[in-house]
């Protein structure tokens, strides 16, 4: 009795029944089973919602279960929001296919074969002999087959809308409650997004005494550092000015370094207990925050979508962080931004191109394999990439020059760009394992690892009082209102020439370019936004040319900046003023909290710091030049 009063709850609560026509819209997500699918929310801005995918590394995974209540027995017509993920690149076979299960009985077609784009696959007509029925999706290849939503309905004539703006309207219908939007709370603090920066901005200010949410759209925090994405910690942190910021980082960040190790490397339940411990902090994770309410050009409030159960909460407060990596708060907001890579003379940097263009840093999909004691198959893949011995790559492990999407546009084209990932990272597993003249070395390993959460570098970039550009860095112009301090060489990435012969165009490899610096402060000014005068940013999407983007998008540094941000909320709350008055006046105030540090100092530092080059010559140029 217990568990079929869940179900019925669950069912109330994802699905509903359009009275005359007997329509249900059940959302993937929200499966009480999910068996080994797994929730991918990274897109659901372009296409609107988070979905199921079925990530199995070529080994089909166990089914996704629910339970539903129809409202009458009889034959309902069903409808599969899905996509043939390769179908951009190939149409000889189809890597994510799957069943729909009716009390264990598939309906006749095979979804996922269709559209390259998301659309609803018509599922025939299906008889239901039982009210109360579980449904069921049955991976069929392992290979990202994926489900946004099913739809049954007596109606004949309905057709669900592809149109993103009406099926927002139909949801809405057919799942009234979670077109509502709940109260969260009134915080002190809000921070969305839960990566570095994020999660040390808001444990930084909840040790100032301020009532922090934090809001993150994964199950996991540390974002680039967590389990999901697997990229260490960079950076060095204890220096000048202010050798106590990163004790924060080094209290939370893992001991452990590199790229694309085993999951326990990242130690995610070391930074949940980091914010678990504190008070002040409600955590929210699996909340996507994708919309922004205004009054008097401020931000009033954040609304979130919960992305296992598509309920709506809002988010009060008079301050805010977007450490969102994508600049999507200040976006929304109406934040003034930047994109791709300024001209030379934009700036003045020597290091920028001629022209301005919209070349940005691609994102990873890193992965490794592990050794077995005996042969491992892998599919012989049809739908691969054409590949041979000379494209090959003989690797048992993709690092973070697996790079995809330079010039692209990586927030509104970014499932592409992670599903080439995918692609390239099997088709030459498949090629490895099947046809390589050195298949004998591979026979005994096993792809252990791929990223389905893709490893972002560089997207809008938010501006704030002055642009962090090449010239202060390579000629160390310290500013008195500097800050945490960066370290890591301007390390800038291009397509790697040798993959573009290959594969010109359509690269899958990078190479970084260097350019070492001395540790320099960032400027306070890079930390919040021009015209949006309660939000704040730390992290990738700070104020800084694309040029300077280099350095400051390490993780320890943006950890520390978050850890300023932190402090700046408490300054903002005890004198009842914005951001931009703790330059203008307050900094005195900051510089005294900076000094102290919120992170543990007794702890033993990691020596190993990734630092990224050898520093460059310091000299002690000071500038007050805005701009």
């Amino acid at each position: 009795m217990k568990k079929y009063a869940i179900l019925l709850y669950l069912t109330i609560f994802i699905s509903s029944v359009d009275a005359q026509k007997n329509t249900l819209l059940i959302e993937a997500e929200s499966f009480s089973e999910k068996g080994g699918w797994v929730t991918d929310q990274q897109f659901m801005d372009q296409m609107g919602s988070p979905f199921l995918m079925a990530h199995g590394l070529g080994i089909p995974v166990k089914n996704a279960k629910t339970e539903i209540l129809f409202p009458a027995k009889g034959k309902y017509r069903l409808f599969v929001r899905t996509r043939n993920w390769a179908a951009r690149w190939t149409n000889k076979d189809v890597p994510g296919k799957f069943q729909v299960l009716v009390n264990g009985k598939a309906a006749v077609p095979e979804f996922g074969t269709e559209s390259a784009d998301w659309s609803w696959q018509d599922g025939g007509w299906i008889d239901v002999s039982k009210t109360k029925t579980q449904i069921e999706l049955k991976d069929l290849t392992g290979f990202n087959g994926r489900c946004d939503a099913l739809l049954f309905t007596t109606d004949a004539e309905l057709i669900p809308p592809a149109e993103i703006e009406k099926l927002a309207e139909l949801r809405a219908k057919l799942n009234p409650e979670t077109a509502t939007i709940k109260n969260a709370g009134t915080f002190d603090f809000v921070v969305i997004g839960g990566g570095m920066a994020g999660t040390c901005a808001a444990i930084s200010a909840a040790r100032l005494g301020l009532k922090v949410a934090l809001v993150q759209d994964r199950p996991v925090l540390g974002g680039n550092n967590s389990s999901e994405v697997r990229v260490h910690l960079g950076g060095r942190i204890n220096l000048e000015p202010y050798p106590n910021l990163g004790n924060l980082v080094n209290e939370i960040g893992p001991s452990k370094e590199g790229n694309a190790r085993p999951y326990e490397n990242y130690e995610d339940d070391k930074k949940m207990k980091a914010v678990r411990a504190e008070k002040n902090i409600s955590l929210f994770l699996n909340h996507h925050a994708n919309k922004v309410n205004m009054k008097d050009g401020r931000i009033e409030s954040v609304v979130a979508v919960d992305t296992e159960t598509n309920v709506k909460r809002s988010f009060s407060a008079p301050l805010f962080a977007d450490c969102t990596g994508d600049a999507t708060i200040g976006l929304l907001a109406g934040a003034k931004y930047l994109t791709g890579r300024e001209s030379a003379e934009e700036f003045g940097e020597e290091t920028a191109p001629e022209e301005a263009d919209n070349l940005t840093m691609g994102s990873s999909v890193q992965w490794f394999a592990e050794d077995k004691t005996k042969p491992v198959a892998f599919p012989d893949i049809l739908w691969g990439l054409p590949w041979d011995e000379e494209k090959a790559e003989h690797l048992i492990r993709g690092d973070w020059n697996w790079e995809t999407g330079m010039g692209i546009d990586q927030v509104n084209e970014f499932e592409r760009i992670r599903d080439y990932g995918l692609l390239v990272v099997y088709s030459n597993w498949s090629f490895l394992k099947n046809h390589s003249i050195d298949k004998n070395k591979f026979e005994k390993r096993q792809l252990k690892w791929v990223a389905y959460i893709a490893g972002k570098r560089e997207s809008r970039r938010l501006i704030g009082d002055y642009i962090l550009r090449e010239s202060d860095l390579t000629e160390h112009k310290v500013y008195p209102d500097g800050t945490a301090p960066t370290s890591w060489t301007i390390d800038l990435h291009y397509p790697d020439p040798e993959n573009t012969k290959q594969f010109p165009g359509t690269e899958f490899k990078s190479i970084a370019k260097h350019t070492p610096i001395h540790p320099y402060p960032i400027p306070f000014r890079c930390l919040y936004s021009q015209n949006v005068p309660n939000l704040m940013m730390a992290g990738r999407n700070i104020s800084v040319s694309h040029v300077a983007l280099g350095t400051v998008r390490v993780m320890r540094t943006t950890g520390m900046m978050g850890e300023v941000i932190g402090m700046a909320a408490s300054v903002c709350q005890q004198k009842s003023c914005e951001p931009r008055e703790i330059y203008s006046i307050h900094f005195e105030e900051l510089k005294k909290l900076m000094q102290v540090g919120t992170g543990n100092s007794a702890l033993p530092k990691i020596q190993n710091y990734n630092q990224g080059g050898t520093l460059g010559p310091k000299t002690n140029s000071v500038s007050s030049e805005e701009n």
